[in-house]
């Protein structure tokens, strides 16, 4: 049945479609894919490398509709600066530059844009990449909402690595570089709809410095990297199991989720695999030297609760297992539906 050739059964586009889920990957596949098909864009990973002269750059895009603009760790300036900084850095580069494009909504405050601008600014500055072409358009009041913004980014590949989905096997660990699920969860209780208050902050945070240290302590031995925007962790290793054709088992008790995230989520029927990160991402590496990877990580600031959340093992293929807190095993299938629309 996974192996089926999508097809798109809807006659209209639903926010399903940009959940990052099963929706998005048939949308993906069935349309953008079957017109724009090529060797570059086939693995479909974060980004793509190309040839440009002696050796590989690293090029990825992408849009940000977060709402609300503003959250708390965070806002859709800094988020766009850093999600494109490691959708490059996925690839095993060095992001360099980045464009900014705008599409804003008549009557937007120019206070909020240049609070926006600002936060880009100062997000680019610590990423140590630069802001080098851009583009601005303006549609009429109502026909959008207030302001969306898309990056795209260049970065160099430095180290000899082979990073794909495609790559993981049997044996194999995986890693999560922090506690999951903040992100989705800030911007939840941004929106004021439920009554919630915890004290919680986006995660969001770029990537680059800390896969740079993974990759050069264990250049040959990371197999896949891959952030846990929309659809978290759970969709990620869902992508990792079928590309690679191997399962991949996670041990619930090992997932690292921080209480007021667990609560929240609990509270709203959500599971946190499926909750998006901003600044974690997953790793899957040799087992032999998953230690070493972990170590690696633990001496970053940005990875201090990093964890081996799970192993990957030859049966049954495609599919990613959880081992539960009771003594069970559960099927985690890719998100149906978008129960969080527009965090990012």
């Amino acid at each position: 049945m996974r192996r089926r050739k999508p097809v798109v059964r809807e006659e209209r586009i639903t926010l399903a479609h940009g959940a990052g889920g099963k929706a998005t990957q048939t949308l993906i596949e069935a349309v953008f894919l079957e017109a724009f098909r090529n060797p570059m864009l086939a693995p479909l990973d974060d980004g793509a490398l190309v040839r440009l002269g002696d050796g590989p750059v690293a090029f990825t895009t992408d849009s940000y509709v977060v709402s609300p603009l503003f959250f708390p760790g965070g806002d859709i300036g800094d988020l766009a600066v850093n999600g494109t900084v490691n959708d490059l850095a996925m690839c095993g580069a060095r992001p360099v530059h980045l464009s900014a494009g705008f599409i804003l909504e008549e009557g937007f405050p120019v206070a909020d844009l240049r609070r926006i601008t600002a936060s880009m600014a100062a997000a680019a500055e610590r990423a140590q990449v630069t802001i080098v072409t851009g583009d601005t358009k303006v549609v009429q009041r109502g026909k959008a909402d207030g302001c969306y913004v898309t990056t795209a980014g260049v970065g160099v590949v430095e180290e000899p690595v082979t990073l794909s989905a495609s790559g993981a096997r049997p044996g194999d660990a995986v890693i999560v570089s922090g506690p999951i699920g903040a992100h989705g969860a800030a911007i939840m209780l941004a929106r004021d709809d439920f009554g919630i208050e915890a004290p919680i902050t986006s995660d969001t945070a770029p990537l680059h410095g800390i896969v740079a240290e993974l990759i050069k302590a264990l250049p040959r031995h990371v197999r896949t990297l891959r952030d846990a925007t929309r659809g978290g962790v759970a969709t990620v290793l869902n992508e990792v199991a079928r590309a690679s054709e191997v399962a991949v088992v996670l041990d619930e008790e090992r997932i690292p989720v921080r209480p007021e995230v667990t609560g929240v989520c609990e509270l709203l029927g959500l599971d946190p695999l499926y909750v998006a990160c901003e600044g974690r991402f997953v790793a899957v590496v040799d087992g032999e030297h998953a230690g070493q990877a972990l170590d690696t990580l633990r001496a970053h600031p940005l990875g201090a609760d990093a964890a081996i959340a799970g192993t990957v093992t030859a049966d049954p293929p495609g599919l990613v297992l959880l081992r539960t807190a009771f003594g069970g095993t559960r099927v985690v299938d890719v998100l149906v539906g978008d129960p969080l629309p527009r965090i990012c």
